[in-house]
């Protein structure tokens, strides 16, 4: 099964597109979406939607796995990526799909062990884990290629404990 990874935001939103072959992780595709700071708050989001949408018909795949907003200081920045979340999770409902939210340490913790880990750690062991020649950049599609490992993760547990995902 493959499962899109986002790693949503306003100004770029990451993706990757992941799957599984025996006990090898797949990548089909990993990059971002960018928006214009200069278009309207509708504009961006209309962008987003077609890009993800695009991903998803392209690929097919079987669940897409989001990042949960994580805030500490910055409230309206949680809001704006709420926002870029939603137009993903919408996508995915229109096509069936499950969407399956992890916090930002639940995928660092899968990826790398520990939950608390840095983005360049997280690049670092996406990098290791699809044996890149070059560690993924931007950190955006890093993330979203760690919330699909997430996912293939956790697919069995999530599964086996009923978590309503």
């Amino acid at each position: 099964m493959l499962i899109l990874g986002v790693d949503p935001g306003t100004a770029t939103t990451g993706y990757a597109v992941v799957g599984e072959e025996g006990s090898r992780l797949t990548m089909h595709a990993l990059g971002v979406l960018r928006t214009a700071a200069s278009s309207p708050m509708e504009r961006r989001l209309v962008d987003i939607y077609r890009g993800i949408s695009e991903l998803m018909e392209r690929y097919r795949p079987g669940a897409v796995a989001v990042e949960k907003v994580f805030f500490s200081r910055n409230v309206g920045s949680a809001m704006t990526v709420g926002q870029a979340r939603g137009v993903v999770i919408l996508a995915a409902g229109e096509r069936g799909l499950s969407v399956l939210e992890y916090s930002p340490p639940e995928v660092k913790a899968a990826v790398t062990g520990h939950g608390n880990a840095s983005k360049r750690q997280v690049q670092l062991m996406v990098q290791s884990l699809f044996s890149m020649e070059s560690m993924p950049t931007p950190d955006d599609a890093a993330d979203a290629a760690a919330v699909a490992v997430c996912a293939l993760n956790r697919r069995g547990w999530d599964q086996r404990v009923g978590d309503g995902r």
